[in-house]
């Protein structure tokens, strides 16, 4: 099985990795343009969805092709407005999902990795 790398980070990772059929992003926090974003639990997980969804693109991939997620949220409190915001970039069929309550890396909120499966 080959193995290609897309993007580039600057702490040591591959933002997406394709292995045979499978895409895996690495676990992407609300930041642009090297900056954390401003805002609660929606508007983080509103902009990691969208880098989850820049890397998946670099890889020819798409939110649909997503079949499992992994979420850390730095407060369960913040539960029930993570889904709001995650909800709407899965409308139908989301994929399987784990979450926890995590001490993160960096002062964020939360932080999501994602597996999707699409064959060459």
């Amino acid at each position: 099985m080959t193995r290609q790398h897309f993007g580039t980070s600057h702490v040591p990772l591959s933002p997406a990795v394709r292995a045979g059929d499978f895409v895996y992003v690495s676990g992407q926090v609300p930041v642009v343009d090297g900056k954390i974003i401003e805002g609660g639990i929606g508007e983080q997980t509103k902009q990691v969805l969208e880098n989850i969804s820049a890397a998946l693109k670099l890889a020819g991939c798409e939110l649909s092709d997503v079949v499992k997620t992994t979420a850390w949220l730095k407060h369960a409190e913040d539960f029930a407005g993570f889904n709001a915001a995650y909800a709407p970039f899965f409308p139908a069929n989301p994929p399987a999902r784990s979450t926890a309550e995590s001490r993160l890396m960096i002062d964020i909120l939360v932080e999501i990795e994602a597996i999707a499966y699409k064959p060459l």
